[in-house]
């Protein structure tokens, strides 16, 4: 979307391009004053087509950090994006959220999250949960106001509070490493005894905090995934007739284009694959930053879905110019569940 002087104010995508722009101009009082200033600026559009909606998500990430349009930057403020950091370096360890991480200081980081509302709804949830909300950032002989109402064990008066609040602490990080899934399964449990004691408001409120780890959960494993740097052939069909290969590593695609099925060779593709993946040089586990997350969410999120299929290419593939092995593979993610006729 450009304003009066050419200049691109915004830059969104839209599976069904009518229905997006109607839903811009349309006149209602739920639009917040971003959107009602936004139209209000619009003088012309540019259009992009692409072969896939996976191309088209991440052509408007690619854009905007590239163009950094000033609507884009008013709606998602670099502040949302957030860590879940612990702090073990203390006798009285600390939990909580901060938007800068610090790979020097010894505390361990999980994230970046790109929803800031939805970690702390999270983080609230489990201190809640597990009654360790605390008031005070240190031990002290008094306990604090949180205490008296229930919502914290005690730690903050020391003894054998402060070792159960460490025990939490430990299940916490087990959780959020994909460890162990305890604290999630609890919080089930609780949810189904609310409701069935009729304390909807109880289950509710659990319901809520579920869903929020859950949401903090599949950012992990987005993460997790996306820092093994691996080697990802994906082929999503356009037609009966046509597909399209992606080359994917960490959160980059090295190449993409349109294949005819009856016309390609797996020689062809083996050449291909070869030549791009060994031209890369990523460093391997290397931690996702800010500018990287969304990227890494939209492929994650592309794999996991039911538009594409793909296959990982090991490396010791690759050093070693297994090219028939190669070949092979893709050839059989290619032609999976059909019938071969030449």
């Amino acid at each position: 979307m450009k304003d009066s002087r050419g200049s691109i104010i915004y830059v969104g995508k839209a599976k069904n391009l009518k229905r997006r722009v109607q839903s811009y101009f349309h006149q209602s009082k739920a639009h917040p004053q971003k959107i009602i200033k936004l139209v209000s600026n619009i003088s012309d559009f540019d259009i992009l087509l692409t072969d896939t909606e996976f191309e088209a998500f991440m052509l408007e990430c690619k854009l905007i950090r590239e163009i950094k349009p000033l609507f884009n930057k008013m709606m998602k403020s670099p502040q949302s994006y957030s860590y879940i950091v612990i702090d073990r370096n203390n006798e009285f360890r600390t939990f909580g959220i901060t938007n800068n991480r610090n790979d020097q200081d010894g505390k361990l980081y999980f994230g970046p999250y790109p929803s800031k509302n939805r970690v702390e709804q999270a983080i609230i949830g489990i201190k809640e949960s597990y009654k360790i909300l605390c008031s005070s950032n240190k031990k002290t002989t008094a306990p604090c106001l949180n205490y008296s109402l229930g919502l914290c064990i005690g730690m903050c008066r020391g003894g054998t509070a402060i070792s159960e609040y460490n025990t939490i602490l430990e299940n916490i990080i087990a959780l959020l490493s994909g460890m162990d899934m305890g604290i999630l399964e609890e919080m089930k449990e609780r949810m189904a005894t609310a409701s069935e004691n009729f304390d909807f408001e109880a289950a509710a409120k659990y319901r809520d905090r579920i869903e929020a780890i859950n949401f903090l959960l599949k950012k992990e494993k987005a993460i997790e995934f996306t820092e093994k740097s691996k080697n990802i052939a994906v082929l999503e069909y356009l037609s009966d007739e046509t597909f399209k290969l992606f080359l994917i590593k960490r959160n980059k695609i090295l190449f993409s284009k349109r294949f005819d099925i009856d016309g390609t060779s797996r020689e062809q593709l083996g050449r291909i694959i070869m030549t791009h993946f060994k031209d890369v040089s990523f460093i391997a586990n290397k931690e996702l930053d800010r500018d990287e997350i969304d990227e890494a969410q939209i492929i994650y999120n592309y794999l996991k879905s039911s538009n594409c299929r793909y296959k990982t290419i090991p490396d010791n593939w690759i050093r070693n110019h297994k090219d028939k092995t190669i070949e092979n593979a893709v050839m059989k993610l290619i032609y999976k569940n059909q019938t071969i006729h030449k």
